[in-house]
């Protein structure tokens, strides 16, 4: 698989890798500018970030003055999610004072990929395609989307947007790995493509082609290598919270253990494994990933030129002995 693709209305290409930001030093503001300049000269220019990811934005947006290397960057930044009391904050208001936040912190005058983190079903999807375009109209968004939306609901804000000559959503970022996301990691709607009961969601993005920018796609560091399946009595100490709450099941385990067999008769890692099977799926898929290693980093690159076989995939999603 070629490393770049397109998104519609970004004018860049868009690596299938996002280097994603939810980590401790871009949390606490940290100089991370080595780190950023290590995955961009790898090849890696499309970065992943949320306006409530405490000081993310601000690291980036060091690294952006510093550098100069915004225009060759893709980024992507979401809004809108819900205060500390769990109050949705779907509105033109919230959306407009997150994205002026986001811009001032990134030291840029526009988004690339702006995302809604949340979704709000009490709002007329329509009212919302209406606010991104406005954004879209003044040149501080281009491609837009949701994460953790529903399939339905893109489909009834395209819906509005086709009736109304206006932009429709082209993005969305549900989760989605090998390992079955089996209870919502943070609560509030998190949304994810995995498991049987989303197989019309999974075959709505194979039909329609919409890109799927997936977060946790090797399952929150469980198929990252870091956690084997000799150690599993260390998990609690080894995940966070919201790991073990979404992904700390039996079929999971047996998940990394046919992942850790399969690495070994090929000579690869178990991050490879999950990721060239992540890859290897029906979709138009994009995985964001963390990681504060070059080396690590390459290795994941390296992941899209694996060839995985269907019986393979089908071992490793447990669909065959």
């Amino acid at each position: 698989m070629e490393l770049y693709a397109t998104i519609p209305s970004v004018d860049k290409p868009v690596s299938r890798l996002f280097f994603g930001t939810a980590s401790k030093p871009f949390l606490a503001g940290e100089n991370c500018n080595r780190l950023l300049d290590e995955m961009f000269d790898l090849g890696i220019q499309t970065i992943d970030s949320a306006r409530n990811y405490q000081s993310s934005e601000i690291s980036i947006g060091r690294w952006f003055q510093e550098s100069g290397k915004r225009e060759q960057v893709v980024l992507l930044t979401k809004g809108g999610h819900p205060d500390l009391l769990g109050r949705r904050r779907i509105n033109e208001k919230e959306i407009r004072k997150d994205i002026e936040c986001s811009l001032r912190n990134l030291h840029s005058d526009y988004i690339d990929i702006y995302l809604l983190h949340r979704d709000d079903p009490r709002k007329p999807a329509g009212e919302i395609v209406e606010i991104f375009n406005a954004l879209y109209r003044e040149g501080k968004i281009r491609a837009f989307g949701g994460s953790n939306w529903t399939h339905t609901r893109i489909e009834e804000a395209n819906r509005y947007a086709q009736e109304h000559g206006l932009i429709p959503l082209t993005v969305s970022s549900p989760n989605f790995s090998l390992a079955e996301q089996v209870r919502d990691p943070w609560g509030g709607g998190c949304v994810t493509l995995t498991g049987k009961d989303n197989e019309q969601a999974r075959a709505w993005y194979q039909e329609n082609g919409m890109p799927v920018i997936a977060y946790s796609s090797l399952g929150r560091g469980l198929l990252s290598g870091k956690i084997t399946s000799g150690n599993m009595a260390d998990y609690a100490k080894l995940m966070d919270e919201p790991a073990r709450k979404g992904y700390a099941c039996e079929e999971n385990f047996e998940r990394l253990r046919r992942c850790e067999t399969l690495a070994k008769e090929k000579g690869i890692t178990v991050s490879q494994v999950a990721l060239a099977w992540f890859f290897r799926q029906p979709m138009n898929l994009f995985a964001i990933v963390s990681t504060s290693s070059r080396e690590r980093m390459q290795a994941n690159m390296e992941a899209l030129n694996i060839i995985l076989t269907a019986e393979e995939c089908s071992y490793l999603n447990l669909q065959q002995t």
